[in-house]
């Protein structure tokens, strides 16, 4: 759904810092060599691909831009990379694609041999065969009571079950006081018009019963680090911060993470904040609520879209 603004062109004083409101990424383009893009809920919603967003990344490239995929995504980067296709995601609107994922299968492996507890989906395993081909051998997979740190990709039925049905096994983790590695940091994200618990949920709980979590995702620097990096070598040497824009729709992780890295942020508001920033059907996007979203996130974005769009 993308949901209109109202006619203003920038917030009301005194909420949203006059943020200004762009029709679309052609209003920004030309100060950019490179872009940052959020996957889920700026280029997909885990159903169907956007192909307004799609186009947009694409018409960037054609101008001899750079466009790098960064996404929570507890998979593999083959596996995103697949499902983009089956989503019907057109191959020319990006270059390439990073994830929390990908960041997570160096963890598991920089802990060559240790025994590791899964805790998330069967559809997750591709996590660890990623690890076992990196390891030369089938990444030790144990019961909870036999591991020596766990990776958190989610919640195993995340339609039925709540994060605080995993309270007995978190417990049981810090009574033992066993490291998680949080392979995907978002709390909930957007699958069509519903919101899904993610492995950031468990994550939360868990380091609240002063549990030490590793996080590779957004808003944390690894993944920002590997991105530049990945930049960096896919235009043939380093590029500068001021020069990079990121795109997402998640103030705690896509807004908060580019501030931290000292870069700039398209914030997408028709996403995963959606139900937030539009209460009332029809009146339009609540500023205060806004406003109060992106102090929460310690961010703030240089421009507001309701979508991706050219």
């Amino acid at each position: 759904m993308n949901t209109a603004f109202s006619d203003q062109t920038t917030s009301p004083v005194g909420a949203g810092a006059n943020i200004p409101v762009v029709s679309g990424l052609a209003a920004l383009a030309q100060r950019y060599d490179a872009l940052l893009c959020d996957v889920w809920g700026v280029l997909i919603d885990g159903r169907a691909h956007f192909p307004a967003a799609a186009a947009a990344l694409a018409k960037f490239r054609h101008m001899g831009g750079t466009v790098l995929l960064i996404s929570n995504a507890s998979r593999p980067n083959e596996q995103i990379l697949q499902q983009l296709a089956r989503l019907g995601a057109p191959r020319d609107s990006f270059d390439d694609v990073v994830t929390a994922g990908e960041l997570t299968v160096a963890e598991i492996v920089a802990r060559k041999g240790l025994a590791c507890h899964h805790m998330g989906p069967q559809r997750d395993v591709g996590l660890f065969e990623a690890a076992a081909r990196a390891l030369g051998g089938p990444a030790p997979l144990v019961p909870l009571e036999e591991a020596d740190f766990v990776v958190c990709t989610g919640l195993v039925d995340e339609r039925r079950e709540a994060p605080a049905d995993y309270d007995a096994r978190l417990a049981a983790m810090r009574a033992r006081d066993l490291v998680m590695l949080c392979a995907n940091p978002d709390i909930v994200v957007k699958v069509g018009e519903d919101l899904v618990w993610c492995a950031g949920a468990l994550a939360e709980r868990y380091a609240a019963i002063g549990g030490k979590v590793v996080m590779t995702g957004k808003p944390h620097p690894p993944i920002y680090q590997a991105a530049l990096k990945r930049l960096g070598a896919l235009r043939g040497g380093t590029i500068e911060k001021a020069r990079v824009l990121a795109i997402g729709d998640g103030a705690l992780t896509d807004l908060a993470g580019a501030a931290r890295a000292g870069l700039d942020a398209l914030f997408v508001t028709d996403g995963v904040h959606h139900d937030e920033l539009f209460p009332r059907p029809g009146a339009g996007l609540d500023w205060r609520a806004l406003e109060n979203l992106l102090q929460r996130a310690k961010a703030r974005p240089i421009a507001l879209a309701p979508a991706l769009v050219w």
